[in-house]
């Protein structure tokens, strides 16, 4: 059973079946990424529903991924582990979402490709997006986010925000085993 607090746009989401938790603007890009093997990419990213409005278009996507407009067509067991990863946060672009939930998006990936994705956070930020990031690569994280939450045993033990970055850089290095 869940307990607690968690409200996402002034409702109160504990108790809500999660197609409607989705439905208020919510996208999730789960750690599998969860994209249809057998379809083209381009399939994967014409099946998903709007939930809200302003879902970007193809255009806007292949633009923001480059790589999945040259993949269009290929399958889902044709794609990379980056270009997996990428479809997988196009997927959620597509349908409106305003608060994205993005974890361990960088796991297991090429530095070229987390670089691409780093650009891509920051460009959805930029854009009014929020985004809730859960990262084990601390490096990546650091310089995307306005905030970071240390989670140990499931308890926040820290809080830091950006500008305490450098001053509490070794108090993090110890969580972190750096």
């Amino acid at each position: 059973k869940r307990t607690g607090s968690v409200e996402v746009y002034g409702n109160q989401t504990i108790a809500m079946p999660t197609y409607r938790i989705a439905r208020l603007g919510v996208g999730f890009c789960p750690e599998e990424r969860g994209i249809f093997a057998s379809l083209s990419a381009e399939e994967n990213l014409l099946l998903l529903p709007e939930i809200a409005p302003g879902g970007m278009g193809l255009d806007e996507i292949y633009e923001m991924f480059p790589n999945l407009y040259e993949r269009r067509n290929s399958p889902g067991t044709r794609l990379s582990g980056g270009e997996q990863q990428m479809l997988a946060m196009a997927r959620i672009l597509r349908t409106g979402a305003k608060l994205l939930l993005l974890d361990e998006i960088t796991e297991g990936l090429a530095p070229v490709i987390v670089q691409k994705l780093g650009e891509v956070v920051t460009s959805l930020r930029n854009k009014g997006f929020t985004i809730v990031l859960v990262e084990q690569n601390f490096r990546f994280a650091a310089p995307l986010a306005d905030r970071h939450y240390v989670v140990e045993h499931g308890n926040v033990v820290e809080v830091v925000n950006q500008s305490e970055l450098a001053e509490k850089a070794s108090l993090l290095n110890e969580y972190l085993g750096v």
